[in-house]
């Protein structure tokens, strides 16, 4: 039998997860957890890809509103339209999730859910990470790709919980995770149910419906799941209440932050940051216990 989490270095955090994958899966156990009630959640964006130099949703919404403006004149003299068509550097750097996710709302109103999923698709099929040159697709992470694997090995059901784009998640979560989209949850745009060619579908509008950060995290869990979950993985302060949230006080919980820490093999950043901004997080972590993992001393590799 092949080892478990093989791009992860032997040391206490490898040993933390394969110990707490036994323990809620030994029956007997005080910990044993069944298989129906092991959730798992993980952030996305810097836990399970690369989120540097911008959220790869928000560079999708930039080209996608370049690509609209001579269609949209008016959007020469609205924010941040405007900044984005002149290549504002400054105003581009400071784009949020949510202001990706609004831009998208924005740019693909009238646009069918299953249109949307193709234009997403196609971008995701060409576009590049401007650092490593490769798709984005192939900037996720190979130890997390192996802990997902090692989950459901185990009898655990993963789940995304994003503040991306739900429809933009669900162009590329099951191809490249593994996570089929009734499995992810993200940041969610008003849609409307129109009759085209003869069939219904449903329409997006320019408006979002729900922020899917901070404490809309665990609003959404219960909403879309139904359950705490025993095991949540994440990068950032927008994680923290869904870390918190995770696991009943008695009972067997893992609450894990990735670090980065690697500016040689991906980024190095955390309080000041700007995307991925990790500072509350940290500090609750340390008071808390939770398990910092270090990019630069526990991977072997970063991407596949």
């Amino acid at each position: 039998m092949s080892k478990p989490l093989p791009s992860w270095n032997d040391g206490a955090t490898r040993q933390a997860l394969l110990d707490f994958v036994s323990a809620v899966t030994t029956e007997g156990s005080a910990a044993y957890v069944r298989p129906e009630d092991r959730v798992a959640v993980f952030d996305n964006d810097g836990t399970l890809w690369a989120e540097q130099p911008m959220y790869v949703q928000a560079l999708f919404a930039v080209d996608r509103v370049r690509e609209l403006a001579p269609e949209h004149p008016e959007w020469r003299g609205q924010q941040p339209f405007k900044a984005l068509i002149e290549g504002d550097e400054k105003a581009l750097a400071a784009l949020t999730e949510h202001d990706a996710a609004a831009l998208v709302a924005a740019t693909h109103a009238g646009m069918t859910t299953a249109e949307f999923s193709r234009t997403a698709k196609a971008w995701l099929a060409k576009a590049k990470h401007p650092r490593f040159q490769r798709p984005f697709t192939h900037c996720v992470y190979q130890p997390m790709l192996e802990l997902l694997e090692l989950l459901r090995a185990n009898g655990f059901t993963p789940h995304i919980v994003s503040g991306g784009g739900i429809d933009f998640l669900r162009a590329f979560c099951e191809q490249t995770y593994g996570i089929p989209s009734a499995h992810v949850i993200g940041s969610s745009g008003k849609t409307k149910l129109e009759w085209r060619d003869g069939r219904p579908e449903l329409v997006k509008l320019p408006s979002l419906t729900s922020l899917d950060d901070g404490e809309g995290k665990p609003i959404n869990i219960h909403l879309h799941i139904g359950k705490r979950p025993v095991l949540a993985f994440g990068n950032s302060d927008g994680d923290l209440q869904m870390l918190q949230y995770a696991g009943a006080p008695d009972g067997p919980r893992m609450r894990l932050l990735l670090h980065h820490d690697d500016s040689a093999r991906e980024y190095a950043y955390d309080r000041d940051a700007k995307a991925g901004r990790l500072d509350r997080a940290l500090e609750v972590a340390g008071q808390d216990g939770w398990t910092v993992v270090s990019m630069r001393q526990d991977w072997k590799q970063v991407f596949p």
